[in-house]
């Protein structure tokens, strides 16, 4: 019954286990970190107008220029990345700006009042009013004199609204109408300063993206601030879209862009497109145009690369993009919602809330997880309640077993996922933390390993980063020193660590490389890469001790001489003579195995103290049967004997 009771629990554990690989994050978890440092752009220019209709100087002020883009915070305290030609209007007021000032302040003042005067309403007989509106033009614009007063305001989904200074411009790339790009085209980025305080920011990622990589665009678009079926809140919240790296291009002045299949619109313009990492991936920039009707053809955006985004930071104030004080709370907040610890959610997400307040991605994330503090979800079973005995019992001894084998395993990672942690660029630390003596009496090791030692893994110090990816390896049955330096790290704060299924010999049995620790011939590295030290027999020797003698049955037996070095003695006319040494890593004994049967042709004398590991004949056929580059090693070992026997022979004829 006891085993019953066990397996049910752990049958419900492994089913109720949140997130099956710590530190990765989902699509939702790398979103609702960045989304509450993307705001909201709005350049406006309002103007005082003086014209002359016909009837004397009149002054207007016509409706502002306003102009909408999307913004994300790179630097915690204040500091915003946008396009430049979302700021453009307000920071450089081109002519084309003051051009829409005049015609706005022209129907205001010469238009209206003429349509009025004749009792007709606006758009009611267009013709006649077009007609008004040249004339009038053609009086009033070239001597329309504007005082304008531009300001940019990024607002935050809070609906803090806050006034924008622009610290670094790097204009848009435009052409000629020969299609030839202007002198001062550049990388279509603003840097903007706000108010001093504390803000949410996002990182930039430092790895070059990869056709195929996850996109997810952040973003304000036009279509969905003018939709008639929302309210106005969408103007507090960014819109994602998703999709992936499509193409690396470059535009007309050889700048590189990401091309993305990420849907995106007039109104996204600056807005961050992020990674599964919650990483900057690039500055959404461009859309493409249908070359018939002007509407946007989905599927081909552009992004401003991540690295040109920290080129052109250089020089200004941003020197550690991504850095906040906001940031580590609120991710430890969305880590443990997602891990299912609702009250310490509350907890981080509380204090998130207190650093920005309100948030619409905080307060919905705080207000789901009081809820969930209240009332937790029930823990689900794999079976009903209603199941006859037999088949709880049967689904309970299953679950048991599957319980306990998920527990074992659940930080084990395989050689081959070790090597897509590697090409990842994840840059795992290898650990070595075999026991002392199987460190001592194995040449061989990961390569570029790290030497942990198990003995005193509680005081030893680990000059790693706390999120840094550890894979820690040994020797012992079941892993059962790397499962126990692994809790000890744990322990001390280290969450990314992981244990090597199979250790040494899983790796070496994937056919992947080792290193050996100090110098070994190729024949005796395969040699070790096929053997499992830890059930192998272990033979040793004095100096001076014959190991076997010429004629001696083998006795199905060959060595690999693990330590010490060898003499191999043959007798001519009765007298012994030394004919060649063997040392560490060289097989002793094989010949007489491949010769079936023969006796030994030659002795073998330790000359110090000498370890042997025992090879049975049986087990040197299966590995030259089933590891072809140990057989090769071999065959190639053999060969040299002949070429130097040969010699030998030669020699002495002469």
């Amino acid at each position: 019954m006891r085993g019953l009771v066990v397996g049910l629990l752990v049958a419900s554990l492994s089913l109720a286990a949140p997130r099956s690989a710590p530190g990765a994050l989902s699509i939702q978890e790398a979103i609702l970190r960045v989304k509450p440092a993307v705001v909201l752009i709005t350049t406006e220019v309002r103007a005082d107008v003086t014209l002359n209709c016909g009837q004397g100087p009149v002054s207007v002020t016509p409706s502002p220029f306003t102009e909408t883009g999307t913004g994300w915070f790179v630097d915690g305290r204040g500091f915003i990345i946008t396009n430049a030609h979302v700021v453009d209007p307000a920071y450089r007021t081109p002519a084309w700006v003051m051009h829409e000032l005049k015609k706005k302040a022209i129907d205001e003042a010469c238009v209206v009042p003429v349509l009025s005067a004749r009792g007709i309403m606006r758009g009611q007989q267009p013709g006649l009013e077009e007609e008004i509106r040249r004339a009038a033009s053609a009086q009033a614009l070239a001597s329309a004199k504007v005082e304008a007063q531009p300001q940019i305001i990024a607002m935050l989904s809070n609906g803090a609204k806050l006034k924008a200074e622009v610290k670094k411009f790097s204009p848009l790339l435009l052409l000629d109408s020969a299609g030839k790009p202007l002198p001062d085209s550049g990388r279509d980025l603003a840097l903007l300063r706000v108010a001093d305080g504390l803000y949410p920011a996002i990182g930039l990622s430092k790895r070059d993206p990869q056709i195929g990589d996850p996109v997810h665009i952040l973003g304000f678009p036009a279509v969905v601030l003018s939709h008639e079926l929302l309210n106005r809140n969408v103007t507090l919240e960014a819109t994602v879209t998703n999709g992936a790296v499509s193409g690396i291009n470059k535009d007309q002045i050889g700048q590189d862009l990401v091309q993305t299949d990420a849907s995106a619109s007039h109104g996204n313009s600056g807005g961050p497109g992020v990674n599964n990492e919650a990483e900057l991936v690039g500055v959404m920039v461009a859309v493409t145009l249908s070359p018939s009707g002007g509407s946007i053809v989905q599927g081909f955006n552009f992004l401003i690369p991540a690295k040109d985004v920290a080129k052109f930071l250089e020089g200004s104030e941003v020197t550690r993009a991504g850095e906040s004080k906001f940031n580590p709370v609120w991710a430890a907040g969305i880590d443990n919602f997602f891990d299912q610890r609702y009250k310490a959610a509350v907890a981080k997400i509380t204090e998130a809330n207190k650093l920005v307040p309100d948030l619409v991605d905080v307060k919905r994330t705080l207000g789901e997880a009081e809820r969930m503090a209240k009332n937790p979800p029930p823990r689900p079973f794999p079976w009903a309640w209603a199941t006859l005995g037999v088949t709880v019992l049967s689904v309970g001894a299953y679950g048991g077993m599957w319980g306990k084998r998920w527990w074992k395993t659940r930080f084990r990672v395989s050689p081959t996922q070790v090597i897509t942690f590697i090409e990842r660029g994840l840059n795992p630390v290898l650990l070595d933390v075999r026991t002392k003596a199987e460190f001592e009496t194995s040449p061989l090791k990961l390569p570029g390993s790290m030497r942990f030692e198990p003995e005193t893994a509680e005081q030893t110090p680990l000059n790693l980063e706390p999120e840094q990816l550890i894979v820690a390896y040994c020797t012992s049955p079941e892993e059962q020193q790397s499962a126990r330096v692994v809790h000890l790290l744990r322990q001390r704060g280290f969450k990314n660590v992981r244990i090597l299924k199979g250790g040494l010999g899983g790796w070496t049995n994937a056919r992947l490389p080792v290193e050996a620790k100090s110098a070994l011939p190729s024949v005796g590295l395969e040699l070790y890469k096929n053997l499992s030290l830890g059930d192998i027999e272990r033979r040793r020797f004095k100096p001076g001790d014959y190991i076997f003698k010429e004629g001696d049955d083998p006795r199905d037996e060959a060595y690999v001489i693990h330590s010490g070095s060898v003499e191999i003695r043959r007798t001519f006319d009765g007298v012994e003579k030394v004919v060649n040494r063997n040392g560490e890593g060289e097989p002793l004994g094989e010949m007489a195995l491949f010769r079936g049967g023969a006796r030994r042709s030659a002795s073998a004398v330790a000359t110090e103290d000498v370890e042997l590991l025992v090879i049975k004949e049986e087990r040197l056929e299966w590995l030259v049967l089933n590891r072809p580059r140990l057989a090769l090693e071999l065959l190639k070992r053999l060969s040299n004997l002949v070429v130097s026997t040969d010699q030998e022979r030669a020699q002495t004829v002469r």
